[in-house]
């Protein structure tokens, strides 16, 4: 059976882009590419990075949107589509989940397009180990 595509988080999706030292990332990402499983990035992604340019938490050699739009351009991943479903899911969360939405939404479109988030975020890891999420630690 093939194994779900990947969510990449935020971190990792930057991470991957800026090619920092994370092995677990690595191989998550060579085993999705050998495996021909699909790589997804949300759209709130893009906004999370521009949060973090505008509060000078990350610098970029380009303007955030080109930056997030070549990136996903050379990676091969697909956009996720960020509708009203997955943003109404993303307000009726089962159990307990910190109230960041960004995160909330990740979630929401993991789980409904059967993804696998990739993240090192320990709320949202705990919350998969509850069976809500599929997520893989990088």
């Amino acid at each position: 059976m093939k194994a779900a595509p990947l969510l990449l988080d935020t971190c990792a999706l930057i991470w991957s882009a800026m090619g920092g030292d994370q092995p677990k990332l690595r191989q998550h990402l060579r085993t999705a590419y050998e495996g021909a499983s699909q790589i997804w990035i949300s759209p709130i992604s893009a906004w999370e990075i521009g949060q973090l340019v505008a509060l000078r938490r990350i610098t970029l050699a380009r303007p955030a949107l080109s930056w997030f739009e070549q990136v996903v351009a050379q990676s091969g991943a697909r956009l996720a589509e960020l509708g009203p479903k997955v943003l109404m899911a993303a307000s009726d969360l089962p159990d307990e989940l910190h109230r960041d939405p960004a995160d909330r939404i990740l979630i929401a479109t993991a789980r409904e397009y059967g993804l696998r988030l990739v993240t090192r975020d320990r709320k949202i890891l705990d919350y998969a180990d509850k069976g809500h999420v599929m997520a893989l630690e990088c």
